[in-house]
């Protein structure tokens, strides 16, 4: 199986929250991002983590003990750079897929949670709802760093995440995998199949993921929930019906 672990073709700067932000496109697959977020971002994702004890664990489908939600108050902090960074991806989107859009997508958050990764712990195979999904990586320990760069395997190292796309064909580039580092932010479309490997370093290694659905207006992206998704496709039915 051929694969990638890091195929990037474009290189752009984007603002985002009065910062510069490097953005990466891939020559793979659909439109994958990867930026990296700024550290104040990071320090209040982080920050807000640590004030929040909302069991998510049984809503995932990973094979993780702690993970956890945002509060609302929380959330409100967030969304507006959460609103940015989905701006940048738009933009790259359009150069990706060489489409015109007359105006920028729109987007509501459908789920914002936090994941402790411990060792041993994993993600499967698996997708998630919604039009986008994306990971923010905010601890990435020491210990962690030196096991994946010790790591003499071609698949994904430990601790890291992997993307798959296609069916396999010799000669295809069907995986792209990817050792996070603090502040790396991946946007991808919700419906690729990604992982998330193990890793036996005694550490915790957090990250950020949510889901983004198409409904609300990106500068405007304050609904949030689940609530709300519902709330868009019993209008459409309506709409539709009518």
């Amino acid at each position: 199986m051929a694969g990638t672990s890091d195929g990037k073709t474009e290189r752009k700067e984007q603002d985002m929250a009065k910062e510069k932000v490097t953005v990466d496109m891939f020559n793979w697959g659909p439109c994958v991002v990867r930026m990296t977020i700024s550290e104040e971002f990071r320090k209040l994702l982080l920050d807000e983590a640590r004030k929040n004890k909302d069991d998510y664990t049984g809503k995932l489908a990973g094979q993780i003990e702690k993970e956890t939600g945002y509060s609302e108050e929380s959330k409100a902090k967030i969304l507006p750079f959460i609103a940015n960074c989905l701006g940048v991806y738009d933009q790259a989107w359009r150069s990706f897929t060489k489409k015109k859009r007359d105006k920028q997508n729109e987007y509501v958050m459908s789920a914002l949670w936090i994941n402790y990764q411990k060792q041993n712990e994993f993600n499967p195979p698996h997708d998630h709802d919604g039009a986008l999904s994306f990971v923010i990586y905010l601890q990435i320990p020491d210990k962690l760093k030196e096991e994946n760069k010790n790591y003499n395997g071609r698949s994904c190292g430990p601790g890291g995440i992997q993307f798959l796309y296609g069916d396999g064909t010799r000669d295809a580039i069907t995986y792209m995998s990817h050792f996070p580092k603090e502040g790396d932010m991946f946007i991808f479309p919700a419906w690729l199949k990604h992982w998330v490997s193990p890793f036996q370093s005694d550490c915790v290694r957090i990250s950020v993921s949510g889901n983004i659905h198409d409904s609300a207006p990106l500068n405007n992206i304050n609904r949030f929930g689940p609530e709300y998704v519902k709330d868009k496709e019993e209008r459409e039915s309506k709409k539709n019906n009518s």
